[in-house]
């Protein structure tokens, strides 16, 4: 296994609709897992939520989260990035927009834009990074 890699590194798995794992803290300290979808933007990870949602409730009590991304094929590669979030209500749907058609299509995700309750961006930009890959064992 490939350790210590950096995103770019990774080659096209930022880009690919994978479902990433969103680690967030409940007030007991115990940790919910959620997935979530994501983009990769500016060295970072937006993720779009409704501001009343329990992710979101729980980043404002403690804003330490977790996210990891990866493949579940060879070469198996993946991200983990630990970060505090910070949040910000949405003032348009771009986000929403642009993340929902990655994951559905233009379609299905205008209208997932319009009518879901994503109002909350949720943005991870790396406080520790942890990348690794199995290239080298599927060579």
């Amino acid at each position: 296994m490939r350790k210590g890699l950096e995103p770019s590194d990774l080659g096209d798995l930022l880009e690919l609709p994978n479902v990433a794992v969103l680690a967030t803290y409940r007030r007991d300290g115990s940790v919910l897992l959620s997935p979530v979808w994501h983009e990769w933007v500016d060295n970072g990870f937006n993720v779009v939520t409704g501001s009343g949602d329990v992710k979101a409730k729980h980043l404002r009590n403690d804003p330490r989260a977790s996210i990891v991304v990866c493949d579940d094929a060879p070469p198996y590669r993946g991200i983990e990035l630990r970060a505090t979030a910070r949040l910000t209500m949405l003032e348009d749907k771009a986000i929403v927009r642009r993340i929902a058609v990655r994951y559905l299509g233009q379609e299905r995700g205008e209208q997932y834009a319009e009518t879901g309750g994503d109002d909350l961006l949720v943005r991870l930009e790396p406080g520790e990074v942890r990348a690794w890959d199995f290239t080298d064992d599927f060579a």
